[in-house]
């Protein structure tokens, strides 16, 4: 029987389908909610789903790799506001670890790495996903503790389906062998009614795109070994054969966990040496790695984050690119246009493109003085005033400019080609492989040494710059100012791949470990713009690049380096595809620059809290969307929260929580609600 409170009425159902970070921060919001709200006419229940451990969840899952590190320092994370008060169940990551773990019972080893890690450090991913249940059983306790909470349960299940009741939703879940009987449960099966539900879904698995598909046939067809887009925790590394060439496609983040799981995973090891940056670490095999090739369409990986303890560096300034400008801007244009908005290439990348100018040449003048033909201060005070002239509609005249003082007064330090800097190799061609390799090694030695001198170097201050704008960018975005055309052309076209490249690299280490392992000829690089094809005489995986004249590699593994595809229309989710396949979900529809849909990467929402939007264009009353399923509405939702940061700002995904817990806690005292459509 329900419990019900003196007023009669049943408790108000909350479900949370996900209980990695999202989840958890949805659950410390509600306590933080409840403890500063007086009164509850109406108890609440709540019940977290997951097939994953609560906390962690799919990514950060505690028994992965340690190998496996973050690609943020320690100090930047959370999945709760700074703690404040000592009762409060959530803190940052870095008040855990200054906390020695704030109380949670910890093996040996995550004791150690705490101890062993400062600020700056670059944390496993296991520990990381510590921290998560930390916040998680605390975030639990205290809503267990109030007395407006009826009950708050974590089902150890998949929920697959989700439907529309009169008054309700009504989902479906199948356990996970080995869970507790629940009365509610059919076989198989068991339902839950709830009142408002939040998806909370994070990373899903996803169907192969045509090409990967038709990939993964041919390998099966010719007997190779082709693994998919997946979440590293997940892949089996030991099927991997040592002592054979391996072909890995991709650069970004997820290559260096293939290069350390076949390379370390193996019993592999880094000494270091007295080599200086680049050259710190020599790498002693065992005879059981694969020998690893790898490309990507840059041809390099993704470049080394600066050893600073901080995101974005302290002393970056943006002097042009202001966001409340633009906000204004916006704000008059819909006075006479309710449906104006801004233009990427028009109007924020020339303010951006001002400021990482002005910050490398700045950083410049006082790393490298001697590479000036005047006093590097009276260089940058005229750069300066060419970049702060005023023209009509020739927005772009003062590059012109630039270019001609560059020219003129520091042709040793030379332009700046920021959009260049994406495709470090483009048009050039390289008459060996052992050319490229040369070239790549070069490339990882000259991106270490800037890495070491972090706010000292020009090039690390521009791309921190560029950092910096992409967080503007976010918020811009996310409140609707950039328009859709501009978005899939601009921003999604080249901005958000060269950002990425540039500013969501790796730790240092990684880099000097990557160096060491091509030294070894464990790893070589293919070249940009590479082909991988299966040769049907031979039966082999080739791998080519047409800017390197050499034969083609050949192999019978062929490993995709990155994460399943985050765009709905493409998830393998069975809770997703229902929801799609009934019509209860949408995809996010955005229209390019001629007027035509193009479906986007996420579910169809609207308001804030993100209300999820049905095929009929109606938003349900109580169902609410958070994290990556928000893609098409943000910008990097994938990235954690800034500790620290304004909710509203780069901390977004605590303030969609906090937004998401104060609307059901106010619908849950409402008398006389509005049935669900």
């Amino acid at each position: 029987m329900s419990e019900k409170n003196n007023s009669g009425r049943e408790p108000y159902v909350i479900a949370v389908v996900g209980a990695g970070p999202r989840g958890t921060s949805v659950l410390e919001r509600l306590a933080a909610e409840l403890r500063r709200t007086q009164s509850h006419s109406r108890k609440i229940t709540v019940v977290v789903y997951d097939v994953h451990d609560p906390g962690a969840g799919h990514v950060w899952s505690t028994a992965q790799s340690r190998l496996f590190l973050m690609n943020t320092p320690a100090g930047f994370p959370t999945v709760a506001p700074v703690r404040t008060h000592p009762d409060e169940p959530g803190l940052s990551f870095d008040q855990w670890r200054a906390a020695g773990g704030d109380g949670a019972a910890l093996s040996s080893v995550e004791r150690t790495e705490l101890e062993q890690m400062e600020r700056g450090s670059y944390p496993p991913r296991a520990l990381y996903g510590r921290y998560l249940r930390h916040v998680f059983d605390g975030s639990v306790a205290a809503l267990r503790s109030h007395e407006a909470v009826s009950e708050v349960r974590f089902e150890r299940a998949e929920v697959t389906a989700l439907h529309r009741g009169e008054a309700d939703y009504l989902l479906q879940a199948h356990p996970v062998d080995g869970t507790r009987p629940h009365p509610r449960r059919s076989g198989s099966e068991f339902e839950l009614r709830a009142d408002a539900v939040v998806l909370a879904l994070g990373h899903v698995s996803a169907r192969l795109n045509p090409s990967q598909g038709a990939m993964a046939q041919a390998a099966d067809d010719a007997g190779l070994l082709y693994q998919g887009p997946n979440v590293p925790g997940d892949v089996a590394w030991d099927k991997v054969p040592g002592g054979e060439t391996v072909l890995v496609r991709g650069l970004g983040l997820n290559f260096f966990d293939v290069m350390v799981a076949l390379t370390v995973g193996r019993g592999g090891q880094f000494n270091e040496i007295n080599g200086g940056p680049g050259r710190a670490l020599e790498y002693w095999p065992t005879g059981r790695e694969p020998r690893i090739v790898a490309a990507s369409r840059r041809g390099t990986p993704y470049r080394a984050k600066s050893c600073i303890e901080d995101f974005i560096p302290g002393s970056v300034r943006l002097r042009y690119l202001d966001g409340e400008v633009l906000v204004q801007r916006v704000a008059e244009a819909r006075m006479l246009n309710p449906e104006a908005t801004v233009r990427f290439d028009a109007h924020v990348w020339p303010l951006l493109h001002r400021d990482v100018l002005l910050a490398y040449y700045s950083t410049a003048a006082r790393r490298h003085p001697s590479r000036f033909e005047v006093d590097p201060d009276e260089f940058v005070d005229m750069l300066t005033e060419a970049l702060d002239a005023e023209h009509q509609a020739g927005s772009q005249v003062w590059l012109q400019e630039a270019r001609r003082l560059v020219g003129e007064l520091a042709p040793a330090m030379g332009f700046l080609d920021v959009p260049g800097l994406g495709h470090p190799f483009a048009e050039q061609g390289f008459p060996s492989l052992k050319a490229y390799q040369k070239a790549v090694m070069e490339y990882l030695e000259y991106d270490a040494i800037s890495s070491v001198e972090g706010e000292k170097d020009p090039l690390k201050m521009a791309i921190a710059t560029l950092n910096a704008g992409r967080m503007i960018v976010k918020d811009l975005l996310a409140e609707g100012l950039i328009s859709d055309e501009s978005r899939l052309a601009e921003v999604q076209g080249w901005f958000e791949p060269l950002v990425e490249g540039l500013a969501s690299g790796p730790p240092l280490q990684r880099i000097e470990e990557l160096a060491a392992l091509a030294r070894a000829k464990v790893v070589e690089f293919i070249g940009p713009d590479p082909e991988f094809e299966i040769d049907v005489p031979t039966g082999m995986f080739t791998a080519s690049s047409p800017w390197v004249d050499a034969p083609a590699y050949t192999a019978r593994t062929l490993i995709e380096a990155m994460m399943p595809a985050n765009r709905v229309l493409q998830t393998d989710s069975p809770l997703l595809r229902q929801l799609l396949d009934d019509g209860l979900a949408a995809a996010f529809t955005m229209r390019n620059d001629q007027g035509e849909p193009i479906p986007g990467q996420g579910l169809d929402v609207v308001g804030e809290p993100y209300r999820m939007v049905d095929a009929r264009g109606l938003a349900h009353r109580a169902i609410f969307v958070l994290g990556l399923q928000l893609s098409s509405a943000q910008w990097g939702t994938a990235i954690a929260a800034q500790a620290g940061a304004p909710l509203d700002g780069a901390a977004r995904t605590l303030g969609d929580a906090q937004d998401i817990a104060r609307e059901v806690l106010r619908m849950s005292q409402v008398k006389d609600l509005v049935q669900p459509r």
